[in-house]
């Protein structure tokens, strides 16, 4: 098993943040999936141009629907080029409606013990509401908090309500220990 951390989970649930603080309390590298994706997506045709006029025309939701295999492939190039480190995806890429889809990231994400899913609340409806008031209500995180993808993937989850990021940062830690990882 692999014992990279992989944080997934809705826009502004502090994946970044946690990675950030994980990757210096392990001493290991943080490598965030924002900084990296365009790279891969590129890789097998991606076009920013239309991409944008999509946006212009048809709105997020088609952009969002047009990256989606995009997004699988920059999950599995990434996973394939870094380890022994601390891995924070984008929201989207841990979320799929295509089956097919979903099952490529599944099995790239089957060899790693620590996929931690980052949420708000346990509550659904809560985490949308917490997360509604961090980020002006962006319809797409409710998708991503309800869909099944991200409770799948995970092989536990953190709920970060009143607790710091060091906090919750040290409870990833705890529970990847108590899973079996190195750390």
């Amino acid at each position: 098993m692999n014992s990279d951390i992989i944080l997934i989970g809705p826009m502004d649930t502090g994946k970044s943040t946690l990675g950030e603080l994980l990757s210096q309390k392990l001493g290991i590298p943080q490598c965030s999936m924002d900084d990296v994706r365009l790279d891969y997506y590129k890789e097998i045709g991606y076009d920013e141009e239309f991409a944008k006029q999509l946006r212009e025309k048809e709105g997020f939701f088609a952009v969002y629907q047009y990256w989606k295999p995009f997004e699988a492939h920059a999950v599995e190039r990434l996973l394939s080029e870094y380890s022994n480190c601390v891995i924070d995806f984008g929201a989207g890429h841990s979320v799929y409606e295509e089956n097919e889809l979903f099952q490529r990231v599944q099995r790239v994400l089957e060899p790693y013990n620590n996929v931690v899913l980052i949420l708000p609340s346990p509550d659904l409806e809560e985490s949308v509401q917490i997360l509604n008031e961090r980020n002006g209500g962006l319809d797409l995180n409710e998708h991503f908090i309800k869909h099944h993808s991200n409770h799948d993937l995970a092989k536990f989850v953190v709920y970060t309500k009143g607790k710091s990021p060091e906090e919750t940062r040290d409870e990833i830690i705890n529970m990847i220990k108590i899973f079996g990882s190195s750390y």
